[in-house]
């Protein structure tokens, strides 16, 4: 296992992204495509994949099939990091990073608990719980009703250790601007919008170097290539780039609620991989926007 305060500078600037899951036509995990689609990512320099995310379908999952996923990627990684989506109750959560660390994985995304609201106090207190299960380090995702202030965040990252990074979800600007001020090197910032890559010169403005890349799935060269731009700072080109394809992407994933996961999972399959679709509540694509998927990935390479 990495040890947690490698993992946080392994992440630091790096591009990170997130496999899809594919499943066959019994809608199961369907680990040889999953395998083979990974190992064509990780031939490309990025400093890390985490399985079982968002765009891994985390949230159709059960918590065994994010074990088996961890293990297959295990086996295709080597010695590099292999970071796992990991969430629900405190209680599934708790006992999901435990069999992830056992299955040998280096590290966890909190995604937010299912379904309620709650109090800051309780959000703080599911992730030190979390945290204090595993040795693994363990990345925040501040999203939808699991949001920390800076205050909460540099109490627990105090409190635990293995308590390596903060990524954010949400667009607060201000929230995201105050963690990276009051927090410091403590811990490693990504950008996690749905494809970030529309608003990561403004959170650059706010003290985060790096993002995740869903479109890397199946356009490596296209996200390694708008990443290397913003790294130099050459906003020309980041920004030809998003009127050449990141907006027309965006178009297309905004047909939709889910699109972003499921315009990705298309994107692979046009790219030759067998990824299967979609787990419900999501839909596919229609072939209509099959087609124009088609188009973008043509005109990108």
């Amino acid at each position: 296992m990495i040890h947690p305060t490698d993992l946080r500078e392994i992440i630091r600037n790096g591009l990170l992204s997130f496999p899809v899951t594919p499943f066959d036509a019994e809608d199961n995990f369907a680990a040889k495509p999953f395998a083979a689609h990974l190992e064509w990512l990780s031939s490309y320099p990025v400093a890390g994949l985490i399985v079982a995310g968002g765009t891994g379908e985390l949230f159709s999952l059960a918590p065994g099939e994010v074990v088996e996923v961890v293990k297959t990627a295990r086996m295709v990684a080597g010695d590099a990091p292999v970071i796992a989506g990991c969430g629900y109750g405190t209680r599934i959560a708790c006992d999901m990073a435990r069999e992830i660390e056992a299955a040998g994985g280096d590290g966890i995304l909190l995604l937010p608990h299912y379904l309620t609201e709650a109090p800051p106090e309780g959000i703080a207190a599911r992730i030190r719980a979390v945290c204090k299960a595993t040795r693994m380090a363990v990345i925040v995702y501040n999203r939808g009703q699991a949001r920390v202030s800076a205050e909460q965040l540099a109490k627990l990252a105090e409190e635990c250790p293995n308590l390596i990074g903060f990524k954010d979800g949400t667009g607060d600007i201000d929230t995201v601007r105050r963690v990276t001020v009051m927090l410091g090197d403590r811990l490693s910032y990504i950008g996690g919008m749905p494809t970030h890559e529309l608003f990561a010169q403004a959170y650059r403005g706010a003290g985060m170097p790096t993002y995740s890349s869903a479109v890397f799935n199946f356009v490596p060269e296209t996200a390694l290539r708008f990443h290397g731009a913003f790294l130099a700072g050459d906003d020309a080109t980041c920004e030809q780039m998003l009127r050449g394809f990141y907006y027309p992407f965006a178009r297309i994933r905004d047909r939709k609620s889910g699109y972003a996961v499921s315009a990705v999972k298309a994107g692979v399959r046009l790219r030759g991989f067998d990824a299967g679709p979609v787990r419900a509540p999501l839909t596919d694509l229609s072939e209509e926007e099959i087609a124009m998927m088609r188009d973008l990935i043509a005109s990108a390479k």
